[in-house]
């Protein structure tokens, strides 16, 4: 027998993340600067990590409930309704590791083998695997930059079938830096209304907009009944390797996914959940003034990027949230895995191919300015030498 032969065929099909590829290639490359991940270069506030501190020395150290500490889920729904003016009591929310988790369980509570789920492309690289393994079936809507890499209503219309269950609305989004509006919004959720799609609205990039706010879409009329809120704090506060997220749904939603979340994982670190009390607390009474300024150093760090890879020649669509740059590659005649290969293996400078997000994104790479602004002009430098040696 050879035990590679008994894994799972859809789990064997799967591809590796190509966000991690390049990561992996990079942590063992002298000198490399990368520009591929997604992770804050900020620390964790101090207050937020010493509250971590304070939890264990106070002995909380031990198992949570399974929908997490009741303190951290009230404040949660209080950050909702004063941030984005939607309503939630605390048993409709959920403490999970990471929104990552918050994915995997809205997929699995609500997808039976053969299901569709839309999914905008180019996104996340979680989303499309994930509806896999849930046993449904991905079905892309490639969004463009003439559409300023917006989903649109009519798109939409287009894909819902008699076997959509759920459709991914990842806004502001990761590649894209693309947000949606309230009136873009109203514009969705006219579509949705007439249909049974349930939506997996992943908010995890909502405090880092460049302009305007970040709407929910739970809060227009209609559509808090049939959305699955997912977010957390990795983005907002520096909290990447805590992994901790939550859900906010209504209740007939969150209880199957709490039912999957007590078997598989029982609870969320408990100094993790701890932290986040005290992210959200300070947050809350300081109205976001450190994850403000977090936010005004990217926006400087978006200028110098998509200004620098314009000059370079690159066309770059313009990122109104989230902390990445999509340049358009395709002028240089390389396929995207071709040219960030060649980047990182010439100039040592990580980014990762726009196919990693999808086929849709064939011609364009991503950049992450989650990055010191030295690391950000080292990099130009690099990319802009290599496209001339092209």
């Amino acid at each position: 027998m050879k035990p590679a032969d008994r894994v799972a065929r859809h789990v064997a099909a799967l591809p590796p993340s190509g966000i991690r590829v390049f990561f992996d290639i990079v942590s063992d490359m002298k000198d490399a600067v990368s520009l591929s991940v997604g992770e804050p270069d900020f620390p964790t506030p101090w207050n937020i990590s010493e509250s971590a501190i304070y939890a264990i020395e106070r002995g909380h150290t031990h198992y949570t409930s399974n929908a997490g500490i009741l303190p951290l889920r009230e404040k949660i729904c209080e950050y909702y309704k004063v941030r984005y003016n939607v309503s939630y009591q605390p048993e409709e929310a959920i403490v999970t590791v990471g929104a990552s988790e918050g994915i995997d369980l809205a997929l699995r509570a609500l997808i039976d083998p053969g299901d569709e789920v839309i999914v905008p492309a180019p996104s996340y690289v979680s989303y499309a695997p994930g509806v896999v393994l849930a046993g449904g079936v991905p079905v892309s809507a490639v969004v463009s930059t003439e559409n300023a890499c917006k989903l649109t209503p009519d798109a939409l219309k287009k894909l819902i079938t008699p076997r959509t269950k759920a459709m991914i609305l990842p806004y502001p989004n990761n590649p894209t830096g693309a947000i949606l509006t309230e009136e873009e919004l109203k514009a969705l959720a006219e579509v949705l209304l007439e249909s049974n799609v349930i939506v997996i609205s992943d908010e995890i990039y909502s405090e880092l907009t460049y302009g305007k706010r970040h709407v929910s879409i739970a809060s227009i009329p209609g559509m808090r009944e049939r959305t699955i809120v997912l977010n957390g704090f990795s983005k907002a506060f520096s909290m990447t390797g805590w992994r901790l997220g939550y859900i906010l749904a209504p209740q007939a939603l969150i209880t199957p996914m709490l039912r999957i979340h007590q078997y598989v994982i029982m609870c969320a670190s408990t100094m993790s959940q701890y932290a986040g009390l005290e992210a959200l607390r300070s947050g809350l009474e300081e109205n976001f003034a450190t994850v403000e300024k977090m936010v005004a150093e990217y926006n400087k760090r978006r200028r110098v990027i998509v200004d620098g890879l314009r000059k370079i020649g690159l066309p770059c669509f313009e990122p109104e949230g989230a902390f990445y740059a999509f340049p358009n590659i395709g002028a240089t005649g390389l396929s995207s895995e071709e040219f960030c290969t060649r980047l990182l293996r010439e100039q040592k400078i990580a980014i990762v191919p726009g196919t990693a997000f999808g086929q849709s994104g064939e011609g364009y790479a991503r950049i992450s300015y989650a990055a010191s602004m030295d690391n950000i002009r080292f990099a130009l430098k690099g990319i802009e030498a290599f496209v001339q040696s092209l």
